[in-house]
């Protein structure tokens, strides 16, 4: 298990294993394989997975002092981690002209344009080979949204997402590592007064695809996800978000 440095009290692991990271709201996931790597940075955390090549999760935080228009992409071998835990920018190759794909950031390059960190957004280990359409549309306008949500309340829009891997995609072309390509996404939005808002996705999903349509119950998330998101709540009933991010309740 491989942890990045942050300062002060930001990311320790207590003596029981238990994960802290200002990123995590209510405790970082747990359920992830124990062979997954936990990488903490500035911006955002996450568990990459050594067989997949793709974090099972990732938590980020989102305030409108981080969020900024989106900038350049210099895509990067994840320096943590070592050359057969991680793709490399080369793997890509050919993929978007084959399978239709994008580089899709789990973290979302724009909401963190505002920070010093931006470019460890276009770390691999925070991306996946992501349907174009989804990317392009539903996905980008749920970020969208998180950012929206941020600016208008002024507060900490705290976001949990990763893949999941529930039929086989073919993978990509030219990639020398094994790796696995995700047939949905997932995503968990919530608020420190107790809203939330769950998501999943298909990576074939079209353009057309309104985000709000895309909304599942935490249990679904959870179970599909084979994750607890919130592991210190236990079974705390949150409010609906929905109405913040754009949908009708």
């Amino acid at each position: 298990m491989a942890f990045g440095s942050l300062t002060g009290s930001q990311a320790i692991a207590a003596p029981e294993g238990e994960l802290h990271t200002f990123h995590c709201l209510h405790g970082c996931p747990v359920g992830a394989p124990a062979i997954d790597d936990i990488i903490v940075r500035e911006i955002y955390t996450l568990a990459s997975n050594d067989l997949t090549k793709m974090a099972d999760w990732v938590a980020y935080r989102v305030t409108p002092d981080t969020i900024g228009p989106s900038g350049t992409r210099k895509w990067a071998s994840d320096p943590w981690l070592s050359p057969d835990e991680t793709l490399e920018p080369d793997d890509y190759d050919g993929a978007p002209a084959a399978l239709g794909i994008d580089r899709g950031h789990q973290a979302p390059l724009a909401a963190f344009s505002g920070t010093p960190f931006a470019a460890d957004t276009n770390i691999l280990s925070n991306i996946t080979p992501q349907g174009a359409p989804l990317n392009q549309a539903p996905w980008q306008r749920l970020e969208a949204q998180e950012n929206e949500l941020a600016r208008r309340e002024n507060i900490a829009v705290y976001v949990l997402t990763g893949p999941l891997f529930e039929r086989v995609v073919p993978a990509m072309p030219r990639a020398d590592e094994r790796h696995r390509v995700p047939s949905g996404y997932w995503k968990v939005v919530a608020t420190v007064d107790g809203r939330l808002a769950a998501f999943i996705m298909d990576t074939a999903a079209p353009r057309s695809l309104d985000h709000c349509e895309a909304r599942v119950s935490l249990d679904e998330v959870e179970m599909r996800a084979r994750l607890a998101l919130f592991p210190r709540l236990g079974r705390l009933v949150f409010a609906d978000l929905s109405k913040a991010l754009n949908c009708e309740p």
